[in-house]
């Protein structure tokens, strides 16, 4: 796999393309882009908080033509994708219809308060906190920029003399997944249907949509792949993420026809050819989301508490390590 060196801000992919960066990749550390050209810009998702899209959109200006931000899209309605939308002033900001939708239900107050709130929330607070809570500055998030302008499931655009077509493949992530894709260049931006070297996390699905996107993704031969979060790579990452949710699917499917529960087949699923990703207790999210897709009876409260069971599972990992009795 040919990663380019997972360093921190603007890496310049050529003509007028740039990546941006944010190690480690795990938990709200996502990846941007900027397109230039011909005095006309498109910017590739915000971050998860105003102060880092600040320092990035600072960045992107000190690169001819970057000053200005004309379009914004957004891949997704998570907010580590669309908290910061708000410092691109006078910005068409585009975005599916769905995942509109779907940011519209954002709460950035509740989700503010987050950081001060966490201890009421048990397990799941315990983690959110300790993921996110307590590295993401949003003292001064009370509201968030939604998009102006909605598009269903393909949109062409210009930008100067660079063609780009955004094409929703979802619902997988979320229930709308929007690629980059700039066929001259041939550079795509996946948003979060790549997680470059750490798990992925399945909020919606089904399992059968991922394994398409990335099969999409695959068929058109980019020669830059720009994930949601982790490294910039190539197409050997998205095979990798394809094999990931095929091989987890087929896994699972023969612990869920031998009644065995989902939070018992998500510890019982070897996962050593994984080892080396970040985040590993999202194995637990997603068997659950397989389990509900294939109808299992499933609790409400399981769902409500499902950053707690990662939590749980994280911990178990970080006392245990190999001797937790997790197959991984």
């Amino acid at each position: 796999m040919a990663n380019w060196a997972f360093t921190q801000g603007v890496h310049d992919i050529g003509d007028g393309i740039y990546g941006y960066v944010q190690p480690d990749g795990t938990w709200g550390w996502s990846n941007a882009g900027l397109i230039v050209s011909r005095g006309q810009t498109l910017l590739v998702d915000t971050l998860m908080s105003r102060s880092l899209t600040r320092v990035m959109l600072d960045d992107f200006a000190r690169i001819e033509g970057g000053g200005r931000i004309d379009r914004l899209v957004n891949t997704h309605a998570n907010p580590d994708h669309f908290v910061g939308n708000g410092l691109v002033e006078g910005a068409e900001i585009i975005a599916t219809s769905e995942t509109a939708r779907e940011m519209a239900d954002f709460d950035p107050k509740r989700f503010a308060s987050l950081a001060d709130n966490w201890q009421a929330m048990g397990d799941a607070g315990a983690f959110l906190y300790e993921t996110m809570g307590r590295k993401f500055d949003w003292r001064d998030l009370d509201s968030v920029a939604m998009p102006n302008r909605t598009f269903e499931r393909s949109l062409s655009l210009q930008v100067g003399d660079t063609a780009v077509e955004l094409v929703d493949l979802g619902p997988a992530h979320t229930a709308s997944d929007t690629i980059a894709w700039l066929p001259r260049q041939r550079v795509v931006f996946t948003g979060d249907l790549l997680f470059n070297e750490g798990h992925p996390i399945m909020w919606e699905g089904p399992v059968e949509n991922w394994i398409a996107a990335c099969e999409y993704i695959i068929a058109l031969e980019p020669e830059v792949v720009v994930p949601g979060h982790g490294p910039i790579t190539d197409t050997a990452a998205v095979a990798g993420m394809r094999d990931y949710f095929a091989y987890v699917r087929d896994e699972a499917r023969g612990r869920f026809e031998a009644g065995m529960s989902w939070k018992e087949a998500g510890r019982d699923i070897n996962m050593a050819e994984y080892r080396g990703w970040t985040d590993p207790e999202r194995i637990v999210a997603n068997i659950f989301s397989l389990y509900k897709q294939w109808g299992a009876e499933l609790a409400p409260e399981d769902g409500r508490d499902l950053f707690g069971e990662m939590g749980r599972y994280s911990r178990e990992l970080a006392a245990y390590g190999e001797a937790c009795g997790h197959a991984h």
